[in-house]
Order: C-alpha cells, then structure tokens, then sequence
C-alpha cells in the first residue's frame, strides 16, 4: 500500500508540473513578439512603436498564410526572419498575431 501510495504521489507531482510545458501557442508567440523586438516597430494594443504598421487587428486582415509569409519574406522595411526564427516560432508568432483582432489596424 505504501508502495501504491509513493508511486501516486510522484504521479501527481509530475503532472503538477505539465502546465509549464503546456504554454498556448499563442502564449508563446506573445513572449516571441517581445523577445525578438517586434515591438520596436509594432502597436499591439496601444504599447510598442510607430515605424511599422499596428497590429492591434491584423488578424482580423489577414489570414494565417498571410502573416506567415509577411514574417518569413519580410517586406518594404520589415526584414526577414527566415533565418532568425525556426519554424516552430513562427507557427507560434503566428497563432498570437491572428489572435489579436482588437481593432483594424490604421494600414495592413
């Protein structure tokens, strides 16, 4: 019984510990969007900067091939992060910013 009971209470403990690995993609491409300084240039939701366009509703414009690509082709004065970004980043940059559907932005 003791036996049962330590291998329960071990169970439970590395379950308790699932939810930090359980991050939303969207989580984590919020932590992505400041980590790698996209809101420098980016407005999310009134906080970041004014070179590039607010993104408060892009994805209310955009669809998820759409921003990908913006991401990982870059455009007029966005580089690309192609190469700065693996894959999986992008998935998650993406999941947060089609996410944010706030208001339109001023410019897609």
């Amino acid at each position: 019984m003791n036996l049962l009971r330590s291998a329960l209470f071990f169970a439970l403990a590395a379950v308790s510990c699932l939810p930090a690995f359980a991050e939303s993609a969207k989580q984590r491409g919020a932590a992505l969007f400041v980590n790698n300084g996209c809101q420098h240039c980016h407005t999310i939701r009134n906080v970041g900067g004014d070179k590039g366009p607010d993104l408060s509703g892009v994805g209310r414009v955009l669809n998820k091939t759409q921003i990908r690509t913006q991401i990982v082709q870059g455009g007029r004065e966005m580089p690309s992060f192609a190469n700065i970004l693996k894959t999986a980043e992008v998935d998650d940059l993406v999941a947060y910013l089609h996410s944010c559907r706030d208001k339109k932005p001023k410019y897609p």
